[in-house]
C-alpha cells in the first residue's frame, strides 16, 4: 500500500532518539536497575525508543517523594488554590503550545490515525487541564446546622472542610495515552493531591513529555512523578502501604488484582474497567445516522475503545439494512499507519493484541458466525504491522465468546430483536455496564429503554460524546467511581467535620 506520511518534527526525532528517563522527585531519572524495554511502532512492529524498566524499587523512591511533597503541604497549603489553579491552566497552555510534537508521538507509539490525535485526544487533553483548573478553588465546605439532642441550649458551630486525600497512584491504559493522563492528572492535582503516575508499558512515550512541560510550568518537585514499567511496577504501585488511593483504567481482570492489593492499608480505589457495550437501533431511527453512529461507536480507534459499541442490537424490520449499511462502511475504511493523513484505521497496538483480536475472529468463525466483512488480520504490505480488518458478524448467538468477552478491538456483532424490553434484557446479559446506544425518533421509547438500561452512559441517537463536565464510568464489572465532571471531585477529596463549642 503506498501512501505518503506525515513529516515527523525534529524534536520528536530527538527525543525518540535519546535515552529515555523517568520523572521523580523532580529529577530525570534512570530505572534503579539500570534497565530498559523497548517501545514499537505498531504500524511497522519496528523498535522506536526504549525506557526505563522501573520497578519496586522505582515505585518506592516515586511514592516517597510524593509523600515528602503533600505531608510539607507544599502544593496543597503553601502554594495556595488560586497558584494551583494557574499552573494547571498553564499546563494546558503548553500541551496546547506542543500539540503537534504530542500527535506525531500518540501516532507514532499508539497507532492511531493523527487526524484522530490532532482533532481530538490533544484538544480534549487541553481542556481537562483547563477545566479542573477552574475547580482548584471552588472545593467548598458547608455549614451545618445542629441541635444536638443530649446537650439541650448548647450552642455549636459544625463546618466541613473538602480535603485532598494525599498520595494518589493512578494507572493509565494505552488506548488513550496523553487523554487518560489528562483525566486521571487534573482534577487529582485540582483538589491538591501528589501523583504517581504508572503510564501503559506500551506507550510510555507522551506521558514523559507531559511530564517535561509539568516540570516546565512550575510544579513543586514530587507533585507528579512519572514511572514507567511493566505490570509489576503498576501492583507496586497498587499496593505500597503510602498510597492514599489508587486510580485504574484498564481491564477488568487487573481491576480485580488492584482491589485485592489495595486491601493492605485499604487504600481508596476507582476503576474505570472493560466493557460490552450495547448499542440499539430501532426500526423508527434515522437509519443513515444509527448506521454511521453503529459505525462509529465500534471502528473509531480501531474498536480499542473501553465503551466500543461492539454488541449491535438491531430491529428485525430494518435489520437486513443495518448490516448492509454498517458493512458497507468498514469496507471502505482506509486503514494504514496512523502518520498517514488518508488513515481512518491505524494498527492495534501491540503482538498481545493483535493475537487476542485475531483469536476472537477465529473463535466467532469456529463458533458458527459469519463475518459479512472482515474476520482477519490484513495483509500485503500491511502484515508488516498490527493490522486487522473491521469486522461484522452475524448469525451469532448469545454464549458465543465474541458476544460475552471484550474483544477491544474492530468487531461487532448485529444482532436482531422484536421490542424494547426484549433487547434491554439482552442489554444488560452482560457482566459489564460501561456504556450504551439507543437509536429512535421516538423520544418516549428513548427514555424508557435508557432507564431499562445497566450502564453508567447511555448516548440517545449519538455515540462516544464525552466532556470534561460530564461524568463517565461504569455499573457492575465496568468499575466504580466517575472520571469527569464534578463527581471526579469525590474521588480525590476527603471531608473533614469541624465542631466549634460557642458556649461560654
Amino acid at each position: 500500500m503506498s501512501t505518503t506520511l506525515v513529516s515527523v518534527l525534529p524534536e520528536v526525532k530527538k527525543s525518540l532518539a535519546q535515552q529515555q528517563k523517568m520523572l521523580v522527585d523532580g529529577k530525570w531519572v534512570n530505572a534503579a536497575s539500570g534497565e530498559t524495554f523497548d517501545v514499537f511502532n505498531p504500524a511497522t512492529r519496528e523498535v522506536i525508543a526504549r525506557v526505563p524498566k522501573g520497578g519496586a524499587e522505582d515505585i518506592n523512591r516515586a511514592v516517597k517523594a510524593a509523600r515528602r511533597a503533600f505531608d510539607t503541604g507544599a502544593f496543597h497549603r503553601q502554594l495556595g488554590v488560586r497558584a494551583r489553579s494557574k499552573l494547571l491552566w498553564k499546563l494546558g497552555d503548553l500541551i496546547e503550545a506542543h500539540a503537534e510534537e504530542f500527535a506525531q508521538l500518540e501516532s507514532l507509539n499508539n497507532g492511531k490515525p493523527i487526524a484522530v490525535a490532532r482533532a481530538a485526544d490533544v484538544p480534549m487533553a487541553v481542556d481537562m487541564f483547563r477545566h479542573f483548573a477552574g475547580y482548584a478553588d471552588k472545593l467548598e465546605g458547608e455549614t451545618i446546622p445542629t441541635d444536638v439532642p443530649y446537650a439541650p441550649g448548647r450552642k455549636y458551630l459544625n463546618y466541613t472542610l473538602r480535603e485532598p486525600v494525599g498520595v494518589v497512584g493512578q494507572i493509565i491504559p494505552w488506548n488513550f495515552p496523553l487523554l487518560m493522563a489528562a483525566w486521571k492528572l487534573a482534577p487529582a492535582l485540582a483538589c491538591g493531591n501528589c501523583v504517581v503516575l504508572k503510564p501503559a508499558e506500551q506507550t510510555p512515550l507522551t506521558a514523559l513529555l507531559l511530564g517535561r512541560l509539568i516540570m516546565e510550568a512550575g510544579f513543586p518537585a514530587g507533585v507528579v512523578n512519572i514511572v514507567t514499567g511493566l505490570g509489576d511496577a503498576g501492583a507496586a504501585l497498587a499496593a505500597h502501604k503510602d498510597v492514599d488511593k489508587v486510580a485504574f483504567t484498564g481491564s477488568t481482570e487487573v481491576g480485580h488484582e488492584i482491589v485485592k492489593a489495595s486491601a493492605g492499608n485499604l487504600k481508596r480505589v476507582s476503576l474505570e474497567l472493560g466493557g460490552k457495550s450495547p448499542n440499539i437501533v430501532f426500526s423508527d431511527a434515522d437509519l443513515d445516522s444509527a448506521i454511521a453512529g453503529a459505525a462509529s461507536a465500534i471502528f473509531f480507534n480501531h474498536g480499542q475503545c473501553c465503551c466500543a459499541g461492539s454488541r449491535l442490537f438491531v430491529e428485525k424490520k430494518v435489520y437486513d439494512r443495518a448490516v448492509e449499511g454498517v458493512a458497507d462502511i468498514g469496507k471502505k475504511i482506509k486503514v494504514g499507519p496512523g502518520l498517514s493523513l488518508s488513515s481512518e484505521m491505524g494498527p492495534l497496538v501491540c503482538d498481545e493484541q493483535f493475537k487476542r483480536v485475531t483469536g476472537f475472529m477465529q473463535s466467532g468463525t469456529k463458533e458458527g458466525a459469519k463475518p459479512v466483512i472482515g474476520g482477519r488480520a490484513c495483509t500485503g504490505d500491511l502484515a508488516k504491522g498490527w493490522f486487522v480488518e473491521p469486522t461484522v458478524f452475524v448469525n451469532t448467538k448469545p454464549e458465543m465468546k465474541i458476544n460475552r468477552e471484550e474483544i477491544f478491538g474492530p468487531v461487532v456483532s448485529v444482532i436482531p430483536f422484536n421490542s424494547p424490553e426484549e433487547v434491554a434484557a439482552w442489554a444488560n446479559d452482560t457482566a459489564y455496564g460501561l456504556a450504551a446506544g439507543i437509536w429512535t425518533k421516538d423520544i418516549a421509547k428513548a427514555h424508557r429503554t435508557a432507564e431499562l438500561l445497566r450502564a453508567g452512559t447511555v448516548w440517545l441517537n449519538c455515540y462516544n460524546m464525552f466532556d470534561a463536565a460530564s461524568p463517565f464510568g461504569g455499573y457492575k464489572q465496568s468499575g466504580y467511581g466517575r472520571e469527569m465532571g464534578k463527581h471526579v471531585l469525590e474521588l480525590y477529596t476527603q471531608v473533614k467535620s469541624v465542631w466549634v463549642n460557642l458556649n461560654d
